[in-house]
């Protein structure tokens, strides 16, 4: 699974390609474990190459989010297609993320 990290405007943001599922989650926690070991404070996520998520996805980019919160990181979602935005909905998942419909929008105003 590809992931592109990059800084931008002292936050890091992360682009995600393929599926997120019980295959590539462990990869996904390996490559975000990076991070929050390095405490990173800011994080955008940009979802608009992933075509799949299932309930492994999820819990991962749950334990994400809450492995951030323990050092008082912050962590958005960004450009989520339709299907997947649904999925965020109907687990009420969107109340415990915050997600935003574009990169440039999530990045530009993370205080």
């Amino acid at each position: 699974m590809p992931i592109k990290i990059e800084p931008k405007k002292g936050l890091t943001v992360c682009m995600i390609e393929g599926e997120i599922d019980i295959n590539s989650s462990p990869d996904l926690k390996k490559t975000f474990d990076k991070l929050i070991s390095q405490k990173v404070p800011k994080l955008v996520i940009n979802l608009s190459k992933v075509t799949y998520v299932d309930s492994s996805g999820l819990a991962t980019l749950v334990e994400i989010l809450k492995n951030m919160r323990s050092y008082g990181g912050k962590m958005r979602l960004t450009n989520l297609s339709s299907k997947i935005k649904s999925l965020f909905e109907i687990t009420k998942l969107d109340k415990l993320f915050e997600i935003m419909a574009s990169e440039e929008e999530a990045v530009s105003n993370f205080l």
